[in-house]
């Protein structure tokens, strides 16, 4: 009896592991360059709770120099104190159900924080989240 040859069926992978390994290196050098916000200092607490949204939240940031910027989907719009409630209630139309929180500065005077927890107020937020920091938690 002849015995069959069976015909051995592979699949050369390595090129494809080469071109994984090429997009990995791309998407680890282009990431950082994607991520934009504003730069803030923020200030500290022991106590804070991690919070994770599971959709994506209306942030509204306060610079060290007092100036407004509206971060939600893209990158962070500078907005003017009289644009704020505004730029929120259009937000808020298609998003009803999204968090607002505030990321205010820490060398803010109390007093500009809460000029534009009144403004967002105005909007008509019922609930305003604080964004801070927690001391373990590396300076960027």
């Amino acid at each position: 009896m002849r015995q069959r040859k069976h015909r051995l069926a592979e699949m050369n992978v390595v090129p494809y592991i080469d071109v994984m390994l090429v997009l990995l290196i791309i998407f680890m050098i282009t990431s950082p360059l994607l991520t934009q916000g504003v730069d803030v200092e923020l200030p500290t607490i022991k106590q804070a709770r991690s919070i994770m949204p599971d959709k994506r939240p209306i942030v509204v940031v306060i610079d060290d120099r007092g100036d407004l910027f509206l971060e939600y989907k893209d990158k962070p719009q500078a907005v003017s104190a009289a644009e704020l409630p505004g730029e929120i209630k259009a937000i808020l139309r298609d998003a009803p159900t999204s968090d607002v929180l505030l990321k205010g500065d820490a060398r803010l005077p109390y007093g500009k924080v809460t000029n534009v927890m009144g403004l967002l107020r105005q909007a008509g937020i019922k609930k305003i989240g604080l964004i801070t920091k927690s001391p373990e938690m590396p300076k960027r």
